[in-house]
């Protein structure tokens, strides 16, 4: 396999969160019409520009942003904390250990649930008080200058959809039900177009689990071989 740029992984991920912000700047300022079809396209389009922000933070953790540790990790805090006031240090150990000890009790992205309850768990894994007070703090600084209608279709809707998009596709489908691998998880037919939109080629999660120091865009290399 041709060997990556070192500078191609900072450039893919300064782009993810430059579109993230441009398109949110715009959208917190747009005096929309509730019957115009575009507004609740764009609800989809930032769902999936969060999406991106944490995929991003997601291969800074397994050092795949850059070779430069201190540049890697920079943009693994900053994109998890825009993302919805996470804080990289917490997610980077539970992530690790998710890989450590797949589809055990210490697994804290596994639950031997039905996709609601399943989903909770994950979710009370990974939310903190800290973070919601941040957050909520940060929603009523913004309501000083932006109109409330668009920060909750454009900010908070987006990003809570997101979860959704990001357990359902990075979690509970590769990783629900017994599997006959090491890895306990399955993956996405082979279908690049399908795999980027519903979460960064991370349906190809077995690929991934093989070899997790293969950043989100080139994963569908492993699905190639």
């Amino acid at each position: 396999m041709k060997a990556i740029n070192p500078y191609t992984g900072v450039l893919v991920a300064l782009t993810v969160m430059a579109c993230w912000f441009t398109s949110l700047f715009f959208l917190l300022n747009w005096n929309f019409n509730w019957n115009n079809p575009v507004v609740y396209l764009m609800i989809f389009v930032q769902m999936h520009l969060y999406t991106g922000l944490f995929i991003t933070a997601h291969d800074a953790m397994h050092g795949t942003v850059s070779s430069n540790k201190a540049a890697n990790n920079l943009i693994g805090y900053l994109s998890v904390f825009l993302y919805a006031g996470f804080f990289y240090s917490r997610l980077y150990a539970k992530h690790h250990q998710h890989h450590n000890h797949v589809h055990t009790e210490k697994d804290p992205d596994f639950a031997p649930y039905r996709f609601w309850k399943w989903y909770f768990r994950f979710m009370l894994n990974y939310v903190t008080i800290i973070q919601l007070i941040i957050m909520a703090a940060v929603y009523n600084v913004l309501k000083i200058w932006v109109d409330e209608k668009n920060l909750l279709l454009f900010w908070v809707l987006p990003s809570l959809l997101s979860t959704f998009q990001l357990f359902y596709f990075g979690t509970y489908l590769p990783h629900k039900g017994e599997h006959d691998n090491e890895y306990h998880s399955n993956t996405l037919q082979k279908n690049h177009f399908v795999a980027f939109i519903t979460c960064y080629f991370f349906g190809y999660h077995f690929e991934h689990h093989q070899k997790p120091g293969m950043p989100w865009w080139q994963l569908y290399k492993m699905k190639e071989q």
